[in-house]
């Protein structure tokens, strides 16, 4: 009984769950199970038909209804009015007119290809013409412009389906083809079909004449409104190939100029497959034959320079040179792209002058590296190092340069980067040419992309390690040029800062003349030396007579000079050089590797100028010191001021205080208590001791302290704060070193006490002559008086005048 009672059981489970799968709820081909509610266990229609009400909704429509909406739906395509759809295209599309022109050889080029790819397998297809090129012919009379090539032409049905269908590329039909055949060209440029239409950037009508292989020669024309098609009258005038005749606007008339049109191929398209031919005209001198009357006048004794004399017997006519204007094709893209080539087949005088080809360089590069990358993106490139820097190196640093073209199958796309090189290395110059990169639309510029950054590393790279290769005599050019760039890199690149760190060079102590490198420093290190000293300053002789090089001369110690602004700012982002950790000489901590002997001298003399240490920190120099040490590292000089592990260096506070950006008087940098180091085996200091132990309110103590701080400002680089105090304290030393009485004043000499005479007549008389002014004007009768009657005029005139 237990036993068929547990089978029902059983039964009635794997009943609920077969409902619970058939209730499944399906929505778009995607089943969803309704987990919220336990299937298990289900035994009546009621509870299905309540899940069923409690099925998943969208928009508060319910499984059914969803279902039958669908079914009930009517379905469209998408309309567009075609007439704004290429209004969008034309004017949106592209920023800048000049485009088109690329776009259209680009189109040429494209043709060319694939006429190329086929007679590969089927040489009979160039009957017509073998001769692969592109033609641009100006016509100013008509305001036309035609680009002729000799490619694959088109069909009626391709000149409908291609050129009548927006986005409907010919070139990746083609390669769609050819990828089901197993041959596949990598050259072919176009992908969007939409580069013809920037045709109407600048022409108000556009004719195609085309004529392919395989049909007669048709005409396409459009206004970009509506396009017609119709068979050419003319019959077959190309052979093969076609022709796009551009009717200007009267705003693009400018595109017509020669030297516009060789500006435009030179910078977009010069590194195409085919040559590219210019309908071009130039001024010749030729013979021209004299006119009977002319010979008449000749003979009358007329001459001119221009007439070519002939024999006396007059067998032979008479000539004249005259200017003539004659037409011919020229070739526009005679420069080869030589980074396609292997470098072991490049001559360096065919870097140069490709160099001075795209940069506008006078000059030759320093150096350059060419090479080929492959994995996650391949491309070519090759990269100069200028000679000299440009004079607005500095002033634009940060700016977007032109100085990388970015070519995508030999075509140029763009040279407005933001991110290609690092700022530090903007100077680089050079091309990059990739199979790979992802275009916009327009073709004129790059989308954002993680294999743009893979690029980006790889330029850097290559440019360190070109930099790394140079020889030291070229070198030694380029870091008097750009040795500020890669300080800079440093502080900015901090991948790169070992790589970046092998190429700083800076003025030591080991030589008298030329720069040095840290490798150079390292392999000159002493025995058990853990850091790299150095010492920053305005210029060399004054790192040399600094008070913190001393003792680390003295030992044997190399010591760096950094003379640059930028200098210290480079070390502080760059904590170590191969393990080696830098040490700014005018700070503490400094390690000398002192001996057991010295320190214990140290100690002693610790002990015996105590008292004064803790009286100038406390008392005499509280305002201005942090404390007050005995010191290791001086030599010569009584004291030094030294500041803090993090604290700014004489050198570092002359800077900020001098930057453009900073507050009047300096007030932006924080004023740092420094650390005052005496050099115990110095005079001046053991007579302060002394005068100190003796009477610690001594005013000779405290002169002579201050007078030590003021001096010890000065020779570690920082500045007086208060220079009056300064002026005054030295005065009444001088007094006291020459035996002149400290209350003694300053003598006024007699041609001064002359002049204080005379100036006090001076203001004197000014008294007097105001005081009789004054008498005067009371003297003057009143205005409202009247005046005196004059005398009688004498009946006779005065002798004189008569």
């Amino acid at each position: 009984m237990k036993i068929y009672l547990l089978g029902i059981c059983c039964l009635l489970v794997l009943s609920g769950l077969t409902k619970a799968e058939d209730e499944a709820v399906e929505i778009d081909g995607t089943v969803e199970e309704d987990l919220g509610k336990s299937t298990i266990g289900s035994k009546t229609d009621d509870e299905t038909v309540e899940r069923e009400e409690e099925a998943i909704k969208l928009d508060g429509l319910n499984v059914s209804q969803m279902k039958a909406m669908r079914e009930a739906a009517e379905k469209h395509e998408y309309q567009a009015e075609v007439n704004r759809m290429m209004k969008l295209i034309i004017n949106s599309l592209y920023r800048n007119k000049e485009i088109f022109l690329r776009e259209l050889i680009s189109n040429a080029s494209d043709a060319l290809d694939k006429i190329r790819f086929m007679s590969l397998t089927d040489p009979n297809v160039l009957s017509a013409t073998s001769d692969l090129k592109v033609m641009i012919k100006p016509d100013k009379e008509n305001h036309a412009l035609h680009i002729i090539d000799t490619g694959i032409g088109m069909t009626r049905q391709d000149l409908v389906k291609n050129l009548g269908t927006i986005a409907k590329s010919g070139t990746s039909e083609f390669l769609a083809k050819m990828e089901e055949g197993e041959t596949m060209s990598t050259d072919l440029i176009g992908q969007f079909g939409v580069g013809f239409y920037s045709s109407f950037l600048v022409a108000d009508t556009v004719v195609v004449t085309s004529k392919h292989n395989d049909d007669e020669q048709y005409i396409w024309e459009s206004d970009a409104g509506s396009f017609t098609v119709s068979k050419d009258p003319r019959g077959d005038t190309l052979g093969r190939g076609t022709q796009i005749s551009l009717f200007m606007k009267e705003e693009a008339y400018d595109f017509l100029e020669e030297h516009t049109i060789k500006d435009l191929v030179v910078k977009y398209s010069q590194f195409i497959n085919f040559p590219i031919h210019l309908w071009t005209s130039k001024t010749e001198k030729v013979e021209e034959p004299i006119e009977e009357d002319e010979k008449a006048e000749a003979k009358e004794g007329e001459t001119d320079d221009d007439v070519k004399v002939e024999d006396e017997d007059d067998e032979k006519p008479k000539v004249r040179m005259v200017d003539k204007t004659v037409y011919d094709w020229e070739v526009m893209n005679d420069n080869k792209p030589i980074w396609l080539r292997a470098p072991k087949d490049v001559e360096q005088e065919d870097y140069n002058a490709f160099y001075k080809s795209f940069s506008k360089d006078t000059d030759e590069p320093l150096a350059h590296v060419h090479f080929s990358a492959e994995g996650e993106v391949t491309f070519r490139s090759i990269l100069y190092v200028p000679k000299t820097a440009p004079y607005d190196l500095y002033q634009d640093y940060g700016k977007a340069t032109d100085n990388i073209k970015m070519y995508v199958k030999r075509v140029f796309i763009t040279d407005d980067f933001e991110e290609m090189m690092p700022k530090y290395l903007s100077f680089i110059k050079g091309v990059v040419d990739s199979d790979d990169l992802p275009l916009n639309v327009s073709r004129e510029t790059l989308q954002q992309n993680k294999l743009l950054r893979v690029i980006k590393k790889k330029l850097v790279r290559k440019a360190l390690d070109m930099l790394k290769k140079m020889s030291d005599e070229d070198y030694e050019k380029f870091y008097k040029e750009f040795g500020t760039n890669v300080k800079l890199g440093v502080m900015e690149d901090h991948s790169n800062r070992n790589r970046l760190a092998k190429l700083l060079r800076w003025q030591s102590s080991n030589s008298d003349e030329g720069l040095t490198s840290l490798t150079s420093y390292m392999e000159r290190m002493k025995e058990k030396q853990d850091h790299i000293y150095f010492m920053t300053g305005t210029s060399r002789a004054e790192c040399e007579k600094s008070p913190f090089v001393e003792k680390l001369l003295k030992k044997g110690y190399e010591v760096l000079y950094l003379v640059d602004p930028i200098d210290e700012y480079t070390v502080q982002n760059l904590p170590e050089f191969e393990g080696k950790k830098f040490q700014n000489a005018a700070k503490e901590n400094l390690n000398l590797n002192e001996s057991d002997k010295a320190k214990e001298t140290m100690e002693v003399l610790g002990r015996e100028f105590d008292t004064l240490l803790n009286g100038l920190k406390d008392k005499i120099l509280s305002s201005g010191i942090e404390k007050a040490v005995l010191s290791t590292r001086l030599v010569g000089s009584p004291c030094a001021l030294v500041a803090s592990q993090y604290g700014h260096s004489g050198n570092m506070e002359r800077i900020m205080k001098s930057q453009a950006y900073a507050k009047a008087g300096g007030a932006d940098v924080s004023v740092q208590k420094k650390i005052l180091e005496l050099n115990p085996f110095h005079p001046l200091v053991k007579e302060l001791n002394t005068l100190y132990k003796a009477d610690p309110e001594s005013e000779s103590a405290k002169d002579l302290a201050n007078s030590l701080y003021d001096t010890a400002l000065l020779r570690s680089g920082y500045s007086l704060r208060d220079t009056t105090a300064f002026s005054d304290r030295m005065d009444k030393l001088l007094r006291r070193s020459f035996n002149v009485d400290a209350d003694a004043q300053v003598e006024i000499p007699p041609e001064l006490d002359e002049e204080e005479e005379a100036k006090a007549e001076d203001e004197s008389a000014e008294e007097s002559a105001e005081e009789d002014v004054a008498a005067d004007e009371e003297a003057a009768p009143a205005e409202d008086a009247p005046a005196e009657e004059p005398a009688a005029e004498s009946s006779e005139a005065p002798k004189d005048e008569l």
